[in-house]
C-alpha cells in the first residue's frame, strides 16, 4: 500500500469499525503534511499523483495561475503548489465532505485558494449527485434532468462559470487548467468561446462513459493547441509552453 504499513493497519481498522480514519502523509517534496481518508478513494488519487506522476510534465515558463477544477481533498493542488511555489492555485470542489478536508489540507499554503463551488455553464446553483463511485464520483446536474431520470440530489451547491471565476479572482491567463469534474466538462466547454483563448494548457479527464458528448464539447472549436498527449487517465492540450518531454520545438 502506498501509505505504508501504518496506513494498512488504519485501513483494516477502518473496515472493521466501518469508519474512515485520517492518515497524515509527510513527504520530502511537500513543505507541509496533508491527510488522507482511509479506507477511501483518496489513496488511489494519491498514488496516481505521487507514484504514477500523472501531473508530471515539462514547462518552458513557470506558471502564474493554475486552476484545479475538481480538486477533491486538495492532493493535486498541493502537488502543483509545491512544484510551482510561485504560482497561485485556485482549487475548486463542490462536495462538502471533500471540501472540508481540502480546506484543512491547503490551509498552510498561502498560494492555494479553496473555492466551494462547481464549474458549470451558468452561475447560480446546481444539484450534486452521489453516483456511488466513492468520494471522487460526485456529479453535477440540473433539477430538470434529475427529475426526468427519477434521480435525487444529495446536495445543492454554488455553480460558477469560467468567465465568472476569471473575473472574481482577477485572472489574466490560466497557465494550467486541470479539469476532473465527472462529466460536467460537457457543459463547461460548450460555453468556452469567451475564455478558451486565455488558457495555455489543459489537463482533462474525459467522462464520456458517464455523459455522452463530453469529448465533442471539449474538442469542438478548439484551436491553437499545438501539442496533445495522454498520460494515465488525462489528456494534455498545450499551446506550446508545456510538453511531455523536454523538447519544445514545433
Amino acid at each position: 500500500m502506498a501509505t505504508g504499513f501504518s496506513g494498512l493497519l488504519l485501513a483494516v481498522t477502518g473496515k472493521i469499525f466501518n469508519k474512515k480514519i485520517l492518515y497524515e502523509v509527510k513527504r520530502s517534496d511537500c513543505v507541509h503534511p496533508f491527510r488522507l481518508r482511509i479506507p477511501s478513494s483518496d489513496v488511489g488519487t494519491y498514488c496516481q499523483i505521487y507514484h504514477e506522476e500523472e501531473y508530471s510534465f515539462f514547462v518552458k515558463d513557470q506558471p502564474v495561475t493554475i486552476v484545479d477544477a475538481g480538486a477533491n481533498i486538495g492532493i493535486s493542488s498541493i502537488y502543483f503548489a509545491n512544484r510551482y511555489p510561485h504560482s497561485r492555485v485556485i482549487a475548486i470542489e463542490p462536495e462538502s465532505g471533500n471540501f472540508s478536508l481540502l480546506k484543512e489540507n491547503v490551509a498552510p499554503y498561502p498560494n492555494i485558494i479553496a473555492v466551494h463551488a462547481a464549474l458549470w455553464n451558468r452561475d447560480g446553483e446546481i444539484e450534486l449527485v452521489d453516483t456511488g463511485h466513492g468520494d471522487v464520483g460526485y456529479m453535477t446536474d440540473t433539477k430538470e434532468n434529475l427529475m426526468k431520470m427519477h434521480k435525487k440530489a444529495c446536495d445543492t451547491v454554488r455553480a460558477i462559470t469560467v468567465d465568472s471565476m476569471i473575473q472574481e479572482f482577477k485572472i489574466e491567463r490560466i497557465d494550467i487548467f486541470k479539469v476532473d469534474i465527472e462529466g460536467a466538462e460537457k457543459e463547461v466547454f460548450f460555453e468556452k468561446q469567451s475564455w478558451i483563448d486565455k488558457v495555455d494548457t489543459i489537463i482533462i479527464e474525459l467522462h464520456e462513459r458517464f455523459r455522452a458528448g463530453c469529448a465533442a464539447s471539449v474538442y469542438s472549436g478548439l484551436s491553437g493547441f499545438v501539442r496533445e498527449w495522454e498520460k494515465g487517465e488525462n489528456i494534455y492540450l498545450s499551446r506550446g509552453n508545456c510538453s511531455h518531454n523536454n523538447t519544445f520545438s514545433s
